[in-house]
């Protein structure tokens, strides 16, 4: 192999971890190279317990699986399993042909796939992870050779960077996804800006307040108030928080945006995106506005409300009604219970809150973890 050839599969193997099915490029490019009918790479082994994640690339193109053993006990099956490390071996090395031939594995999954010979590699990357790369070549083929072998090994290192970068960015995407949904839940909308100012990306709730067209929109992928003077400040902000020089402590500037339609204004939180090392060039995130309707009531979990405070089911409706801003008489209206009943339940909600004012009620639940459920 050329050392052009080469470089582009290893630009294949780094490209992997952001690839939508994880290193399917470089598996496809590895197993034509290799002239096998398949390519497999275990991303996570599944187990008893624990879901498995499974690339494969055949004739029927790169497909991303899920495994589960007790789904699929197929797997509990292979006896190619507990290689060494970081080494790679033919099926023939390390296990017995006749006798593997007589097995479930072989008869259930090997045979029927047209599979004879077998190239291996178990990676143990960071964090006691590990990877499992397979090719596969049919009965009528050569079984690999020596070259194979050497060709492999010699990219294991870098499946086995590419692989943990893949892992990290993984666990980064979904704490980020979490934080995400916890400022949906939240009722905080979420605007982030590229360095000229231009949105790159909103969430679910900035969305839905953008779409009202009531005191802020998008025009052209631009955050514009409806009013000149709360847009020219809104401007005045976004601009100064694009020019806080590398260094400076993060300042955080507010504005409130009326709206036409009358009802409660727009508050707005403008404040820079502090510029990291790994982040550089064009279309990086430089600045956030975070926008918040008072229009729109948060809603406590009904049943974290229950499980926290102990409250029977009535007593917790109750509870989120009164947090809705309804008063006693048109809670008890909208439950279909007498005045008393209201009161009762009432006496007993404060008793286990541990509160003695209906606002101080309120105020607990609003603040409590039911709200970003």
């Amino acid at each position: 192999m050329s050392i052009e050839r080469f470089c582009e599969l290893l630009e294949l193997i780094y490209q992997g971890p952001t690839e939508i099915i994880p290193c399917s490029s470089a598996m496809m490019q590895l197993r034509s190279w290799l002239q096998a009918n398949e390519s497999v790479l275990v991303l996570r082994p599944p187990g008893a317990d624990a879901m498995g994640l499974v690339m494969r690339d055949g004739n029927d193109g790169s497909q991303l699986y899920n495994y589960i053993y007790t789904q699929f006990p197929i797997f509990s099956l292979d006896p190619f399993l507990g290689l060494p490390a970081d080494q790679v071996v033919t099926l023939d090395e390390v296990i017995n042909h006749e006798t593997y031939v007589k097995g479930e594995f072989f008869k259930q999954y090997v045979e029927p796939r047209q599979v004879r010979y077998i190239l291996a590699a178990d990676i143990h990357g960071g964090q006691g992870r590990e990877f499992r790369l397979r090719f596969t070549r049919p009965p009528e083929a050569q079984d690999f050779s020596a070259s194979d072998k050497a060709f492999v090994q010699v990219l294991v290192p870098h499946f086995k960077r590419a692989l943990d970068l893949h892992t990290r960015l993984g666990q980064v995407e979904a704490e980020m996804r979490l934080y995400a949904d916890v400022m949906s839940s939240m009722l905080v909308g979420s605007v982030i800006l590229d360095e000229t100012g231009t949105v790159l990306r909103t969430n679910s709730v900035a969305q839905a307040i953008l779409a009202d067209r009531d005191g802020l929109t998008l025009v052209q992928n631009t955050l514009i108030a409806g009013y000149r003077t709360e847009n020219r400040e809104l401007r005045r902000l976004i601009r100064q928080a694009l020019e806080m020089p590398p260094g400076q402590p993060a300042v955080a500037e507010a504005l409130s945006i009326p709206r036409p339609s009358g009802r409660a204004a727009l508050s707005l939180l403008v404040r820079p995106i502090p510029l990291s090392e790994r982040l550089d060039g064009v279309k990086r995130p430089s600045a956030a506005v975070f926008i918040r309707d008072p229009e729109r009531n948060l809603h406590p979990s009904f049943e974290l409300v229950q499980r926290l405070f102990h409250f029977t089911p009535a007593e917790a409706k109750l509870a989120l009604l009164l947090t809705d801003g309804l008063s006693l008489d048109e809670a008890a209206e909208e439950m279909a219970i007498r005045k008393n009943t209201a009161r009762a339940h009432l006496r007993s909600i404060f008793s286990k809150a541990g509160v003695k004012r209906q606002i101080t009620l309120v105020r607990l639940l609003l603040n409590s973890v039911a709200s970003i459920s």
